[in-house]
């Protein structure tokens, strides 16, 4: 190339550009809400031109719903991780594992947990979000079901997801042993109901299709 060629333009990554704009909105929803999310908004966190923002998401509710799905995915992902290196695990042991699992989202990770949440609840007042909603509760019953059974399983992802939003909403956060005693009421068998069904094989998982530190 000659001295006096003018330099090749850069080409920008669509891509990178998309996922730096869903990750700047899911900053722009922990700091203000999702009444505080604007294109505008987005747009000064991403460091990109506001037109960027509007041409990959014509509409505020495209970009909750992207940011909900990169929660879903993220989500599926720690579940996927956690499941793997817990491949048996007894009554008590899901009881004390699943409070560890929930109490970062009470203390050091509450911020991240009130963000998701959020997303999670925008499916509220927005039906189209309620598709990718339900894939957040799939990906928890089917990480339960691999240590009980799907009733069981689906109890006790109720009851994270009701333990986790009673520690963000109430003024005191539930104890470790509160949360613990809740756990192994639901997850240790009940001699006096018959038996359930044994746990889900991978042929019989509920579909992630049809559906927030995290429930499991």
């Amino acid at each position: 190339m000659s001295a006096d060629q003018p330099p090749a333009r850069r080409r920008r990554d669509p891509e990178r550009r998309i996922a730096e704009i869903i990750a700047a909105t899911e900053r722009v929803i922990a700091a203000r809400g999702i009444e505080g999310l604007t294109h505008r908004a987005v747009a000064e966190e991403a460091g990109v031109p506001l037109g960027a923002t509007t041409y990959h998401f014509a509409t505020k509710d495209d970009l909750i719903a992207a940011a909900l799905q990169r929660s879903v995915d993220r989500f599926a992902a720690y579940l996927d991780e956690w499941v793997a290196q817990r491949p048996a695990l007894s009554p008590d042991q899901q009881a004390v594992l699943l409070t560890d699992a929930l109490l970062p989202g009470m203390g050091p990770q509450r911020d991240q947990q009130v963000m998701e949440f959020e997303l999670y609840l925008a499916a509220l007042r927005r039906p189209t979000l309620r598709p990718i909603a339900d894939q957040h509760t799939q990906l928890s019953i089917r990480a339960l079901s691999h240590y009980t059974d799907p009733d069981t399983a689906a109890a006790a992802a109720a009851a994270l997801n009701g333990i986790s939003l009673r520690a963000l909403a109430n003024s005191t956060p539930p104890t470790r042993t509160e949360v613990e005693t809740i756990l192994r009421r639901i997850l240790t068998p009940n001699p006096v109901l018959p038996a359930p069904a044994g746990p889900q094989d991978d042929s019989t998982e509920p579909p992630t299709t049809a559906p927030v530190e995290h429930d499991a």
